[in-house]
């Protein structure tokens, strides 16, 4: 079975599992399975308090599986120390209500690394989209975080030479807002180097989300 561990499109998976990114104020509950989150780019001073209240209503949600995509980005304009206010709102109620975590972060891996310690983060936390080189990633999985791999993998050697030396207990794979590249692609490209990675990243999945 296939797992599409982040998405921003429903494509009724064949024999396999989705998990459609949603925002707190567009929730389509009828996804059969979904994360929702304050994404960091769209982070609003006035109406995030709101957006929170709302998210936590969703993760009374049997199909809403976790809290994201949510994070850190230091490459846009909004204040690096009101997105960290949001970012660890999330975690805290992620925390509370035991739900894994997908992340979006841009140059603040560190930062993510700090705030898991400080707030004594406990649940699965998945960085999405990962395309570092082995250090980070490294210094991610030392730290108790998980990669997902997605169309990148299919365009740069060097991550697939990262992907490969992970521990493939660690590992997902997507495809994000990409639509001209399929799960089954992603898949293909991480079967070349990784035998029986499909099975392993099923078992990752029940692991975290009990499914």
């Amino acid at each position: 079975m296939k797992i599409n561990l982040h998405t921003h499109h429903t494509t009724n998976l064949f024999e396999g599992i989705e998990i459609v990114n949603q925002y707190p104020m567009q929730v389509n509950t009828a996804v059969p399975h979904y994360s929702v989150g304050i994404h960091p780019w769209y982070i609003e001073e006035m109406s995030w308090q709101k957006e929170l209240t709302v998210l936590e209503e969703q993760l009374l949600q049997a199909n809403c599986l976790a809290i994201g995509e949510c994070g850190l980005d230091k490459k846009i304009a909004i204040p690096l120390e009101l997105q960290i206010k949001v970012f660890s709102a999330q975690l805290l109620l992620a925390e509370k209500y035991k739900k894994a975590v997908i992340l979006h972060l841009v140059s603040a891996y560190q930062e993510v690394i700090a705030l898991k310690k400080e707030l004594h983060i406990s649940v699965p936390m998945i960085v999405h989209g990962f395309n570092k080189n082995k250090q980070v990633a490294d210094s991610l999985i030392k730290n108790g975080f998980y990669l997902s791999f997605g169309k990148a993998l299919l365009s740069k050697p060097a991550l697939v030479e990262v992907f490969q030396a992970m521990p493939k207990d660690k590992v997902f794979l997507e495809t994000d807002d990409v639509k001209d590249v399929s799960i089954e692609a992603v898949y293909h490209k991480a079967m070349e180097v990784a035998p029986g990675i499909e099975a392993q990243i099923e078992a990752n999945f029940r692991e975290i989300f009990s499914i």
